[in-house]
This record gives structure tokens, sequence and C-alpha cells, in this order.
């Protein structure tokens, strides 16, 4: 996420004509940054009830599959999240090219963390992480 904040950063500084400004984009921010916030603490703390890492560097020493609230709407409520609060910092930027950081972000994640996340737990709860992944989207 932190890269993915330096890339929009850059893309501003290094293309200031596609900078854009409307009245209501520090108020979007200003609701889309802390409702990602929010989001992902509600996140964590589904995984701290259930006594399950948060970590998502060891998703095989997961205790519990967590499959209710915000993970009964998206299995990756967390990474959701963080996509809100970039887009906030993105109208922050006021810079279009910023928003390309978004869909990179997404990718990145999906491609190099997601995955293996999910093979981990395939692994560890099998047809009960079969089920949930059939029942709940990915991301949304």
């Amino acid at each position: 996420m932190a890269a993915a904040l330096l890339t929009m950063w850059a893309l501003a500084e290094a293309l200031p004509r596609l900078d854009f400004d409307f009245a209501a984009r520090r108020w979007a921010a200003a609701i889309l940054i802390p409702a990602g916030l929010a989001i992902g603490i509600a996140a964590f703390l589904q995984f701290r009830r259930a006594d399950t890492t948060i970590n998502p560097m060891t998703p095989d020493r997961s205790a519990a599959l967590v499959t209710t609230g915000l993970y009964g709407i998206s299995r990756n409520p967390i990474y959701v999240a963080d996509a809100v609060i970039l887009v906030g910092c993105a109208l922050l930027f006021a810079n279009a090219l910023a928003f390309l950081a978004v869909p990179l972000f997404a990718a990145y994640v999906q491609r190099f963390q997601i995955a293996a996340e999910e093979r981990a737990l395939r692994g560890r709860f099998g047809e009960p992480f079969e089920a949930y992944c059939r029942r709940v989207r990915r991301w949304l």
C-alpha cells in the first residue's frame, strides 16, 4: 500500500497537467479514507475475536476460518479497505493519473498475496474453504 501511495505521488508530480479539482473531492476523500480505515479495523477485530492470525505472511497459522460479518461479504475486506483508502488518497492528490495506482495495487495483491493466502487456506481448511469461496466473492 505504501508503494501505491508513493506511485500516486510520483505520477501526480510527473504529470501536473492531469491535475483536476472539483468542490466535492476533499469531502469524498474525507469520507472514503475513514471508511476504509473503519472497514480495515473491523476486519482486523474479527480475526482477533476468532483468535486467528492477522499476519498475511503466515496464513498457514490460521486457527479459524472467518466467514461471517465483513468476511461474509468479501473474502478480503482488509484489501478492499486498502483500495478504498487509496481511492480517497488519489482524490487528495487531485491528479487523474494517481488513480492508476489503485488497479495496480489490486493486481499486485491478487497475484502475490491473495493467491498464496488462498493456497494456504485451501490446504488448511479444505472443503469448508472451497464452499466459502463458492459463496463469497474475493473482493466484492
